[in-house]
């Protein structure tokens, strides 16, 4: 059986590596020649929208997927009725809204943010009224790792965020979280309607980016909470996938952030940490297969690596340590590979991430 995938970043490529294992193949297409993915398969290299190749895409493989939330809907219609597409085109839409993304948690009784769509600068100025400030100001399609918002404390600084991001209208305003700390949960569902929920992840970020995931983590009564939230939005969509939802937790409560409707940053400890990765929870879902379990080896943390990749040696002198190097070129800010480390208890495991983190990302700080 042979896989298409739209997108050939890290996630495409980690999706080939656990699925090879199973037998599978696999056929990217990605806008750029030197995407990661065409490290380990074959790649066509087109635009999203490139109708003839996504044609091709489809004629070659026997069901598509994709790596990235921000691939154009309209061009996966295109294929969908030649070959199926999974997950489900009505939950990437919704991702790619964060207006449609509010709608849906409160359809779902999910709690979420106060928000309001703005359009203008005074529907701006009515939603800081009626929201209060601070608010963030966020472009509705096409923001990610912190990019397409702007925090705003004041009314001079509404205007300005206006003027800075009105431009890529329609926009969305919703009120600023003082949030305790930020976590996820990932989960999967099979064509035959089975799921399967990982443990509650908790992350820290850094300038929009992802920088440490610790699994599992939090009260049992948060992860109980988020499990149901997350399995009420596949049920919604009929979904068949990894979904993921990423929630602030303030005063013991989650707030609803957003959706992924595809394999997930936090979800990168799966890989040594889990007894099925995410990676192939999401292929064995997508091709019929019987979902795996997600039961944790341990007590697992991941470490983004940005920028900059370290000298392999100085990671692996960690003993424990597993490295993930994505094949990427180094640029400021750009996600270029993780590593993770499995313990037995959650007090080892943190020792061992500060130590960890001096070296590889002493801008984080975990409690």
């Amino acid at each position: 059986m042979t896989i298409g995938v739209v997108g050939g970043g890290q996630l495409g490529r980690m999706l080939a590596l656990a699925g090879y294992p199973l037998g599978l193949d696999f056929l990217f297409l990605d806008r750029s020649p030197s995407a990661p993915a065409g490290q380990v398969a074959p790649l066509v290299c087109a635009e999203f929208t490139d109708a003839a190749r996504l044609t091709e895409l489809a004629s070659r493989c026997d069901v598509v997927t994709f790596d990235w939330e921000n691939v154009p809907v309209h061009a996966l219609r295109t294929i969908a009725e030649s070959c199926p597409v999974r997950p489900s085109l009505t939950a990437l839409a919704t991702a790619q809204d964060r207006a449609s993304e509010k709608r849906l948690f409160e359809r779902l009784r999910i709690p979420t943010t106060r928000w309001r769509s703005v359009e203008s600068p005074r529907e701006l100025a009515l939603a800081v009224r009626r929201i209060g400030l601070p608010g963030v100001l966020k472009t509705r399609r096409l923001g990610y790792d912190g990019k397409g918002q702007a925090l705003v404390r004041t009314h001079e600084e509404a205007v300005a965020a206006w003027a800075r991001l009105g431009g890529a209208a329609p926009l969305l305003y919703e009120e600023h979280v003082a949030f305790d700390f930020e976590v996820s949960i990932i989960g999967a569902r099979s064509r035959r309607g089975e799921t399967a929920v990982y443990p509650l992840c908790r992350n820290a970020h850094a300038q929009g980016i992802l920088r440490l995931t610790r699994a599992p983590c939090g009260p049992a009564r948060l992860q109980l909470l988020a499990a149901r939230y997350l399995l009420s939005a596949l049920g919604h969509f009929g979904y068949v996938g990894v979904l993921t939802i990423e929630f602030f937790v303030r005063a013991g409560r989650l707030i609803a952030n957003e959706i992924a409707p595809r394999v997930h940053n936090s979800g990168h400890w799966t890989i040594e940490g889990a007894v099925t990765s995410q990676f192939e929870n999401h292929l064995r879902a997508i091709t019929g297969l019987p979902l795996g379990s997600t039961r944790p080896r341990g007590h697992c943390a991941m470490i983004n690596l940005i920028g900059k990749l370290p000298p392999r040696a100085q990671v692996l002198a960690h003993p424990g340590v597993h490295l993930h190097d994505y094949g990427k070129e180094p640029r400021p800010g750009r996600k270029l590979g993780h590593c993770t480390l499995v313990a037995a208890t959650s007090r080892a495991r943190d020792a061992r991430v500060r130590r960890l983190l001096i070296e590889l990302a002493p801008d984080i700080r975990i409690p």
